[in-house]
């Protein structure tokens, strides 16, 4: 028996969850307190906020990422294959032609979350209901729904964006690509306020998130109402990722690779331990990446492209050994 046959006996599924979690705290308190050259204040303050807000996307995208495959029974797509990140970018460029780049500038950070989060949850609301119909035959028709839908709000966009003089396309060549420094203060409360109903909304059917991957009819044999909570889902993940694009911007791939990673060692599928295991995990990645970018290598890129290039390496990579399989 190998080494590594050895410690997957020995550990337990909520053991590896209790040891990501301090993996998680010792890189939070690495971020924070590595090569300090400022007053402690400051440095505090300033790696802080960004701390704050590569939790709460590292958190909400695990999470939406992880409901949406138990969804739609498949472990290679993201809620960004609905059109989510192209509706996004979509919004921006709207509103940089409309208003202009100096008044989205300085756009109140409520009435923009409030305009992206109406019309990302009124898209997945008005899809559910032409095309849903409470069974997971239409799940399949709501994805290729939303294929179809993101490649052409991708092409509007393009559209608007060769409309743009150069002051805007600045702007919106910059709204369009994550970024994780100086997050909104209210933003970051309302992101508290939606992770404390979603942590007690999943508390309450993460049974019948278990369920759900056993199948419909599964589902209907047990007295679950399948389409009912599908529909709280659908809406629960688009309204996760509409918040943390507008916290940080479109992050494609890191649910992807975040929540494959939680079902290669979280140990177990049950939900209560996947989820924490993946939110965790996205937690980790961004940390990490983010300390590593900035302090040991130097490199002076957004983390997002770093994310977005590994996690399409990783989707090929599942696409191909899904397609031998």
């Amino acid at each position: 028996m190998t080494k590594q046959a050895v410690l997957k006996l020995k550990l337990s599924p909520s053991t590896r969850l209790a040891l990501l979690a301090v993996a998680v705290i010792l890189a939070c308190t690495l971020f924070l307190t590595w090569n300090v050259k400022a007053s402690w204040a400051f440095t505090l303050e300033f790696r802080g906020q960004k701390l704050i807000s590569m939790v709460l996307v590292g958190i909400f995208i695990a999470i939406a990422t992880l409901l949406f495959q138990t969804i739609s029974q498949n472990k290679i797509l993201t809620p960004s294959i609905m059109g989510f990140d192209a509706l996004y970018m979509l919004i921006q460029s709207v509103l940089i032609v409309v208003i202009g780049a100096s008044c989205y500038s300085i756009l109140n950070e409520y009435t923009k979350w409030a305009i992206e989060i109406t019309i990302m949850t009124s898209m997945m609301l008005l899809l559910s209901k032409f095309l849903f119909r409470g069974s997971a035959q239409s799940i399949q028709l709501l994805i290729l729904s939303g294929v179809v839908l993101g490649i052409c709000l991708s092409s509007i966009n393009g559209l608007v964006f060769r409309m743009m003089d150069p002051s805007q396309s600045v702007v919106a060549q910059d709204a369009f690509f994550a970024s994780f420094s100086s997050p909104s203060i209210a933003l970051v409360q309302l992101s508290y306020l939606l992770l404390a109903a979603t942590l007690v909304y999943l508390f309450r059917y993460h049974h019948q998130l278990d369920v759900l991957l056993l199948g419909e009819q599964t589902a209907h044999s047990l007295g679950i109402n399948y389409a009912r909570l599908t529909q709280h889902l659908l809406i629960l993940i688009a309204i996760l990722v509409g918040m943390s694009t507008a916290l940080v911007g479109p992050i494609t791939f890191l649910g992807l690779l975040v929540v494959h990673l939680a079902y290669q060692l979280a140990g177990s599928y049950k939900h209560k331990i996947l989820l924490p295991f993946a939110a965790l995990l996205g937690v980790l990645v961004l940390v990490l990446g983010e300390f590593i970018l900035q302090h040991l290598v130097s490199f002076n890129t957004r983390l997002s492209i770093v994310i977005e290039c590994v996690g399409g390496l990783v989707f090929l990579a599942l696409v191909i050994k899904q397609a031998k399989s």
